[in-house]
């Protein structure tokens, strides 16, 4: 079931935060929750990488 949950999405969050200490270390590392907020709200401003 890995693939299901990597095309859901689900080790996005992982991945973001290994890349904020691995590129900017001392950036502060959002929680999960306010990751999916910013993600969500970014995609209901740029609504283009949508099939609907």
């Amino acid at each position: 079931m890995w693939w299901f949950d990597s095309i859901l999405g689900g080790r996005d969050y992982q991945r973001y935060a290994e890349h904020l200490r691995r590129r900017h270390p001392g950036c502060e590392i959002p929680s999960e929750r306010e990751y999916w907020r910013q993600r969500y709200a970014e995609a209901d401003r740029n609504p283009t990488n949508r099939c609907c």
